[in-house]
């Protein structure tokens, strides 16, 4: 049987290896999002204010193919303990799913009442499930400095969101249970963006109440 000369063989692996170069395997993180991070940056919850947080999550989403959205970190921020800028505000308007294809809410009034987040869903922007209760480590703690309505928590001299996500260290930033428990069943320990203040700023403060200083990252287009 004729297979063909050395030199057509060679073209037509060569035509090969240009169309897979120029054709990108496709993951499945492409139509995502919404995403857990799976890291921190390693300032516990300094990102640098909020544009760090967004970057983080524009790394983060990138990496796994996901770049082409663009991403903003779920955060609220304050000024002299007024609310300026609230988390619900700067995420788009949904709807958004995880890199498994399931929603998490189809718009903003849904993503605060009766949403599809819990550990099951909450994963990832590489698809893993984040340790919650029951689970060593326990990283369930995300960031979020906000009200379960998605607003910033107004308060002089309380700090909510570690002076405005800048401090590694003295300082506290309210956090939500990213799989929905807690100690007990009431109603802040099911809440997935406003559950209770974190003991300090710092990566080991942070994993001390459950946490890794993790966020929640999610497309606005």
């Amino acid at each position: 049987m004729k297979l063909g000369t050395p030199n057509r063989i060679t073209a037509l692996a060569s035509l090969a290896l240009l169309a897979a170069c120029a054709t990108p395997p496709s993951t499945p993180q492409e139509k995502m999002t919404f995403f857990v991070t799976s890291v921190n940056p390693g300032k516990g919850a300094d990102f640098g204010g909020l544009a760090g947080a967004d970057a983080h999550c524009q790394a983060l989403a990138t990496a796994v193919g996901a770049g082409k959205r663009t991403w903003r970190a779920y955060l609220s921020t304050t000024e002299n303990g007024v609310p300026k800028v609230n988390a619900r505000d700067r995420i788009g308007s949904g709807p958004w799913q995880n890199a498994r294809g399931d929603v998490i809410a189809t718009n903003l009034a849904q993503l605060h009442g009766d949403n599809n987040l819990n550990k099951q869903t909450a994963l990832t922007e590489k698809g893993q499930v984040v340790g919650g209760i029951g689970d060593t480590p326990n990283m369930h703690d995300i960031l979020t400095g906000s009200q379960p309505n998605g607003t910033a928590i107004a308060g002089v001299g309380v700090d909510t969101n570690c002076g405005n996500w800048t401090k590694d260290g003295a300082g506290a930033a309210m956090a939500g249970h990213s799989d929905r428990k807690g100690l007990d069943d009431s109603v802040p320990a099911r809440s997935w963006n406003s559950s209770h203040q974190s003991r300090g700023c710092s990566m080991d403060a942070l994993k001390s109440t459950g946490g890794a200083g993790l966020l929640y990252c999610f497309a606005v287009n």
